[in-house]
């Protein structure tokens, strides 16, 4: 079993396996195949963006297992076929997104279009990059923007999204991504050079910045407080003056 399953990730078994789960996802039914269990192969997610023909599928190698492997993989409509362009793996996470609180994203994967790499005289370095991302949702998500694709939130708060951009920098910039509450609140977005999300970013000012920007204030200032009554509005007093590094 060990050999079959080194061997599962490359060659024909393989690319017909995932041609299989983009079929099934355009036919708006489980990326999981009948016959394959979920003990020994689970389809967490895929995703098929049919306007720009591209496809992403995120899979784990024996999930319950010590040794999980995490694969995410990328195709492209090309020639009137889905053509196979690679993908990562590594160790898997055994998380299930349970901790996330609004939004949370990690990149995967990426490969230069097939479409021009394969048409000449078309130049290389004009291709379009096609991208994908795991996304984790909170409780509260009902639905995700991946540009401007709207997605509805699965029920297991988690998916994979694929995306496409111009090539900047040798690699394509990943669009916005915003979480939606049900009735179309927004809750937290992440932009294309973002680390953190609005939601988190505004979390960690809050629990920051009394204590640690307010602490610095004072030795600067040499007051035995903040300034006025109230650290936090005080704090917001100064926050034109400087980073908090600056302090």
């Amino acid at each position: 079993m060990r050999a079959w399953g080194a061997a599962v990730w490359a060659g024909p078994w393989w690319e017909a396996f995932m041609l299989g789960v983009v079929r099934r996802v355009q036919a708006r039914a489980d990326p999981q195949p009948w016959w394959m269990p979920r003990r020994v192969l689970t389809v967490v997610s895929a995703d098929v963006d049919a306007a720009s023909g591209v496809a992403a599928i995120w899979a784990l190698w024996r999930p319950k297992s010590s040794r999980t492997r995490e694969h995410t993989e990328l195709l492209e409509w090309h020639d009137e076929q889905w053509q196979y362009l690679g993908g990562g793996w590594g160790d898997g996470e055994g998380d299930d997104g349970a901790d996330v609180d609004v939004l949370d994203v990690r990149h995967t994967a990426g490969s230069l279009s097939l479409t021009h790499r394969l048409d000449p005289p078309d130049s290389p370095a004009a291709a379009p990059w096609i991208g994908c991302d795991i996304v984790r949702l909170g409780p509260d998500v009902g639905h995700v923007l991946i540009g401007a694709r709207r997605i509805e939130a699965p029920e297991q708060r988690r998916l994979i999204a694929v995306w496409t951009s111009p090539r900047a920098t040798g690699r394509g910039v990943r669009p916005v991504i915003a979480a939606l509450a049900r009735d179309g609140t927004e809750l937290s977005r992440l932009g294309p050079h973002d680390a953190l999300d609005t939601h988190t970013w505004a979390r960690v000012r809050d629990e920051l910045q009394p204590a640690c920007f307010g602490s610095r204030l004072r030795r600067r200032t040499g007051t035995p407080e903040c300034g006025p009554p109230g650290c936090p509005s005080a704090c917001g007093q100064f926050a034109g003056q400087g980073t908090w590094g600056e302090w």
